[in-house]
This record gives structure tokens, C-alpha cells and sequence, in this order.
């Protein structure tokens, strides 16, 4: 009988592909291959063998196998089907997402040989203005042993005075240095730990005694991570893997550092910023099974890991785990679950849990540990709400709030002003007739950035240059409305003109490396002001920062999104969080123009867990996850009424038992880069109906024609509802 192989190809399509096994070949489950596919070859993994083809169908032949080993471990395989049949996307996109782009690209499972030098002849030699050729000999000579071609420009050199030098036979090639090991010195570092964080250490499970969820609920400034270093210090085994997840590639570069401090060269990183050679170096390292300690964002929970031993999740409720397009995984909850595979225990950390996170720790799902103290001799900051109604404001700033920067400043310490909006306005509105620029292509108005003097969308990057007079009356009363960063920035340069102003945002940290440079200016210590957005809120350790300052607290207040009072409340107490983290003590100043909201009154008294009961009672009341299993059908169309119609066409077909259906309903945004966005919103108490009824569904939609121009999505376990 002929052998088959049943293979998963990179493809937005829920089917797989049988395939005759030649003779001289064996193929194993998560083994790349390369495949006839149309009139082109692709490359695929094997995701079934020996399988039975319908009958009928003349079967062609793998043409190659790439490697004799498997790309993708058993584990890692079990994970990325469970993650397909869960979130409902296609198994061939899921394998694929495990690897890097070279590989994806059919290119081999090897890194690209890398060439050392040693110098070998006398500088003398060398005209008089070869000025960097001398410098680089004198480089080579001071190293202690061969040296990449890697390293050399990463010190600052180029591939052409390596190519002088070797033509003068001033330097040769040299044999690769072996490795070097972990320096005693590092490898004896342990962080010390206060009392409490000792007894929240203790309280953590032990990974010989296999799968354990934790939710570590620490204060901010109270040393989770300090605890998790410890942690994989006392418990981790030199042969062992272990992974610790950041939400934001901005946390990176710190994380990364201070792990490297106590585990050296054990410590690899993983994010989007890194090029393909990065990654493919990286991958491997993991896929060989080498001891590495890899500090990641989302997708690094995919990778192929062959010794995990342990898994941190840092900000575990923030909302950058979710993935927003194609594959929407949760990067969080697949944690839990690969820690499950693993066998092995995983923290979820956060000074602010999600309200599931917490929920299960509630139910006994998870341990609750906490740590409620700020580390060495600091103490959480004093939270005041600063009623604005009726104050005159400059640039969105009270003069209270203005008086207590000046004040901060004078005493030589740093001080925050958090503006969630970058630009330097939301809205340009003519005073004369109203008029305010909209984007041509999505339902929401342009943001003013004078920097660029460009009117922008944050939604599709649609960009217009800025005018000062109206578009529509030609008026000169044509005013930015609303606060900024940009906004914010300039009023502080105005009001302090001896201190430093700076912005921390997307638009100011483009440039690779801006917010090392950024951080570096403040953990100086010199009296400064910053300006930002959330990405000042998290993780972050400022220890001179002494006051923060809020412009606006009531943005998720009155949010559809169900989850926006629980994201505005995170927000609030983690951007509070980075005040007083040192010896002195912090002071937050939040402007609210709805002081009495109970929400708010909560927030002031500082305490997260008492919230987070007040949400929960709320969400149990309206039958809200984390009570029940929620999932959107998403359709967006060249006109609305093509979106409805594919979404009324979804619906009858989920009138069954436990299932409550809301809309279909144009979205909070309904037009987006000219896509007119509708959705249908299911909700159950029963999560495994849930499942089955939503596999159902989209194998009737693939085999749906469509008409042009129609798409349709799904998310399961949304972050965001409107």
C-alpha cells in the first residue's frame, strides 16, 4: 500500500493536503517539506502520516524533505492544533507562525557561516590617511581572542576596511573561539530579597512538582521582578529552558539587561524588531534545546522549545497579548495552556490582573500570591483626583497640576504627565462654521501633528498636509481642539524653559534604539518632565520620578466596550505606579471632570483588588466574560449593507441551546480604510458548544461564495467590542 503524508501549508485555507511519501523517504509529524503545489512548488509540515486520501484523487509525491528532523516538536505541534481548533483559524497559517521567515521561505535550517579575523601584521605599514584601517587593526590587536565580521561592525567598522586589511595581509583569518561559559561571578549572583518578597517567593509552586498557574499580585514598585529572577536562579537547572514574556518590545532592552546581569549569556530575546538572521539564529538555539532563558513578546510562547521548564507572563493583563489580525491568539492564555503541555508551572505577574486572571484565582484555577509591599523603602504614592469643572486649563494642564511639576522641579526631581494621545490635537475644528477634517476613509476625525504640519489618521495612516485657514469657509479660525502630546510638550517647554521636556510616544520612538536613549536621559536622575502615552505606563523604573500627572481620567468611563472601565483603572494605577519608586515619595495628581464616579473614588484610594470585585459583581450581573465564553464574527465590505447581509445569513445558525446572540451591528468605528465593518457578537456559558458551533459555522462560510470584496473574521475571547 502506498505511504501518505497529510501536509499543512502557509495558506488561509481550513484544509490539508495528501500527498504520496516516496520510497526512500520517512517523514515524521512537524517535518518540513517541500511539495508541488499548483504549477509551483511550497514548502509544507507534516501534519498527518499514513493517512487514507479520498478515493478518486491521484495523489502527487513529496518532492523533498528539508530536514531529517522535525521543525516543530510534539509539543509545540500539540500546541499550535489546539491554538487552530480554539481560535478558529487555519492549522497551516497556525504551524507556520512557530517559524521564523527564513524558514517559511523554504531556505535551509542553518546559519549563514560566520568568518573571524585576528590580526597579524604591523600597522607602520599603513598610508597616513587610512586613519580607520589603523583604528581597526588596533581593535583587532586588543581583543582577547578571534573576532566575527559581526562584531567588527557592530564596534563601528565596515566590510570594506576588513577587505583593505586582508589585502595588505594585516589580518587573517581565524579559527570560531569556543564557548566561554557563564563567568562564576554571574553565575553566584542572587538578587536579595526583602521578607515579603521571600514569603511571596515560597508560596510559588516548585517545578518538580509539574503544572502550577500563580497569579503573582504585586504593587507596583513592589519587585516582581526581582522575585522572578530569584525564582529562576534557586529553581531553574543549567540544562533547563524557561521564558519570561513582556508585553512590549520597549520593555525589552531593560528586561533583557537586568536578566543578563544574573544569567549572562543563557539570555536570548525575541521580538518583531529583529531581521531574519536574528531570528533564525535565535530559533535554532531554542530548537536544539540549548539552556537559554528567552525574554519575548507575544509570539515567542510558539516557539519550539524542547526543555521548557518554566514560563513568566510580566503585565499579564495587558491587552498587547491579544493578537489584532490574522491568527488572534491569545499569547497569555496560550502560556497557560503550553505550561499544561510542559508540564511545568507558569506566574502571570501584574500589579493590575485581568479580571479572567483574577477570576480563576478566585475559583481555585490559579494560586493567588500577593505582595503588597514596595520594595526597600518606598511606599505607594498618594493618589488625589483633581476636580477640572470650571478651571481654566492650559494646553489640558490645571494650574494646581502646573504648580506641582514647578514645585517637584525645584526640589530636583523628575515629574510625568501622562496625555494618552499622541499629536499634537485630535481635532481641528473652524470656530467660525464648525467645520472639523475628517478622514476620507474611515468614520473618525484627522489628528493634528504640527510637528510634520500634517493632519493624520491613526486608524488607516491616511495624511494630508495641515492648512491654518478652514478647508470648507476659508476662515482663519481654524484652532486645534483637545490635548496632545505634542500639545502637552510644548505648553511644559513654555511654562519651563530650563528644563528638559521630553516626549515619549509612538511618532518620537521610530528610530531603532530611540528609547534606550530616551531612558538613559531619565534614569540619569536630572530634574526633567516626560510626556507620554501608555507606553510610559508599564514596567517602567524611574526612581527620581516623584509626581505624575493625569490630563484626563474619564476616557473609558463611558466607553460601549464593556472591558473600558477595567482598561482605564490598569492604566491609571500603572501609570501612578511609576511615581515614588525610589526613597522619596510619589504624589498623583488625576484631572476628572467626574470626580464623584465610584470608579474613581476606588482608584484614589489606591487599592486594585477591591475594583477588580466591584467589575467582577458587574460582569456576573450582565453575563460577561469572565462568566461566559464570548466570540465576534467580524464582516467588512465595500458597503454596509453587504456587511449585514453576510452577518444576517450567520445567524439563524446559531439559535441553539446556551447560545445568546447580539446585533449584527455596524462597529464603534464602521467605516476603516473604506471597509464598512459590521459584527455579530456570540456569547455562551457553555465554552466546549461554544467551540463546536463556531467550527461549524466557518466551515459553512469557506464553503460559501462570497461576493466581491467581502471578508469575515472571527475573534474569540475579544479584547476590544466595539
Amino acid at each position: 500500500m502506498p505511504r501518505t503524508a497529510r501536509i499543512a501549508l502557509n495558506r488561509p485555507l481550513r484544509r490539508l493536503f495528501d500527498y504520496l511519501v516516496p520510497d526512500h523517504m520517512t517523514l515524521q509529524w512537524g517535518q518540513r517539506v517541500t511539495v508541488p503545489f499548483g504549477r509551483q512548488s511550497a514548502t509544507g509540515l507534516v501534519a498527518d502520516t499514513d493517512v487514507q486520501p479520498p478515493a478518486g484523487i491521484t495523489l502527487k509525491p513529496v518532492r523533498s524533505a528539508s530536514e531529517e528532523w522535525p521543525a516543530l516538536p510534539t509539543e509545540t505541534f500539540q500546541l499550535l492544533s489546539w491554538a487552530s481548533d480554539y481560535y478558529q483559524h487555519p492549522l497551516g497559517e497556525c504551524l507556520f507562525t512557530a517559524l521564523p521567515p527564513a524558514l517559511r521561505r523554504g531556505r535551509p535550517a542553518t546559519e549563514k557561516k560566520e568568518t573571524y579575523w585576528q590580526a597579524c601584521g604591523d600597522p607602520a605599514v599603513l598610508p597616513g590617511n587610512a586613519t580607520r584601517q589603523r583604528d581597526l587593526l588596533a581593535w583587532l590587536e586588543r581583543q582577547p581572542g578571534s573576532v566575527s565580521s559581526k562584531q567588527i561592525v557592530q564596534a563601528g567598522f565596515t566590510q570594506s576596511q576588513i577587505k583593505s586589511l586582508l589585502a595588505k595581509e594585516l589580518i587573517h583569518e581565524a579559527p570560531q573561539p569556543g564557548p566561554t561559559g557563564i563567568p562564576e561571578e554571574v553565575r553566584n549572583r542572587i538578587p536579595e530579597l526583602s521578607q515579603a518578597q521571600l514569603d511571596a517567593a515560597n508560596q510559588l509552586p516548585l517545578p518538580e512538582n509539574g503544572f502550577a498557574a500563580s497569579l503573582l499580585y504585586g504593587i507596583t514598585g513592589s519587585g516582581k521582578t526581582e522575585l522572578y529572577l530569584y525564582y529562576l536562579k534557586r529553581y531553574l537547572g543549567d540544562r533547563d529552558q524557561a521564558l519570561v514574556l513582556v508585553p512590549e518590545i520597549n520593555l525589552t532592552p531593560q528586561t533583557v539587561a537586568r536578566f543578563q546581569h544574573y544569567f549572562g549569556s543563557r539570555i536570548v530575546v525575541w521580538h518583531s524588531a529583529l531581521n531574519d538572521g536574528e531570528r533564525l539564529s535565535t530559533w535554532l538555539r531554542v530548537r536544539n534545546g540549548e539552556p537559554v532563558i528567552m525574554i519575548g513578546t507575544r509570539s515567542a510562547i510558539l516557539l519550539p522549545f524542547t526543555g521548557l521548564k518554566t514560563i513568566v507572563v510580566d503585565e499579564e493583563h495587558d491587552s498587547s497579548y491579544k493578537q489584532g489580525e490574522g491568527f488572534r491568539y491569545s499569547g497569555r492564555d496560550t502560556a497557560v495552556y503550553r505550561a499544561h503541555l510542559n508540564n511545568c508551572p507558569i506566574i502571570l505577574g501584574s500589579a493590575t490582573p485581568s479580571m479572567e486572571s483574577y477570576h480563576n484565582a478566585l475559583t481555585g484555577k490559579y494560586s493567588l500570591v500577593k505582595l503588597e509591599e514596595r520594595a526597600g523603602d518606598a511606599r505607594p504614592p498618594h493618589i488625589r483626583l483633581l476636580d477640572i469643572r470650571s478651571r481654566p486649563l492650559e494646553g489640558g494642564l490645571s494650574r494646581p497640576a502646573l504648580q506641582a511639576i514647578e514645585k517637584c522641579l525645584k526640589e530636583g526631581q523628575q515629574a510625568l504627565v501622562f496625555v494618552n494621545r499622541r499629536g499634537f490635537a485630535p481635532v481641528m475644528m473652524c470656530f467660525d462654521c464648525g467645520h472639523m477634517v475628517e478622514c476620507p476613509r474611515c468614520d473618525t476625525r484627522l489628528t493634528y501633528h504640527r510637528r510634520d504640519r500634517a493632519m493624520r489618521c491613526h486608524h488607516c495612516d491616511f495624511q494630508v498636509a495641515a492648512t491654518d485657514h478652514c478647508p470648507k469657509c476659508h476662515s482663519d479660525a481654524f484652532k486645534p481642539v483637545g490635548q496632545g502630546t505634542e500639545r502637552t510638550e510644548d505648553i511644559l517647554t513654555t511654562q519651563f524653559p530650563d528644563t528638559p521636556v521630553v516626549r515619549v510616544d509612538r511618532d518620537s520612538t521610530q528610530r531603532k534604539g530611540s528609547i534606550q536613549v530616551i531612558l538613559k536621559k531619565v534614569n540619569s536622575g536630572h530634574p526633567c518632565v516626560l510626556v507620554g502615552t501608555q507606553m510610559l505606563a508599564k514596567g517602567h523604573d524611574f526612581p527620581n520620578v516623584t509626581l505624575v500627572v493625569v490630563v484626563n481620567a474619564d476616557g473609558g468611563l463611558f466607553s460601549v466596550d464593556f472591558r473600558a472601565p477595567e482598561q482605564l483603572i490598569q492604566t491609571l494605577l500603572q501609570v501612578s505606579g511609576r511615581a515614588g519608586r525610589g526613597e522619596k515619595p510619589g504624589q498623583v495628581l488625576v484631572q476628572t471632570c467626574h470626580s464623584d464616579h465610584p470608579l474613581l473614588k476606588s482608584l484614589a484610594e489606591g487599592d486594585y483588588l477591591p475594583v477588580a470585585d466591584q467589575l467582577l459583581n458587574e460582569r456576573e450581573t450582565g453575563g460577561l466574560p469572565p462568566y461566559r465564553t464570548m466570540a465576534i464574527f467580524r464582516a467588512e465590505a465595500d458597503t454596509m449593507q453587504k456587511s449585514l447581509h453576510l452577518l444576517d445569513t450567520i445567524k439563524p445558525l446559531t439559535r441553539v441551546p446556551d447560545i445568546e446572540t447580539w446585533g449584527p451591528l455596524p462597529a464603534m468605528i464602521a467605516r476603516r480604510a473604506d471597509k464598512h465593518r459590521a459584527q455579530l457578537i456570540l456569547n455562551s456559558r457553555n465554552r466546549k458548544r461554544l467551540n463546536n458551533l463556531l467550527t461549524g459555522i466557518c466551515q459553512e462560510l469557506d464553503q460559501k461564495k462570497l461576493p466581491a470584496g467581502v471578508k469575515w473574521m472571527i475573534d474569540v475571547d475579544p479584547q476590544e467590542t466595539g
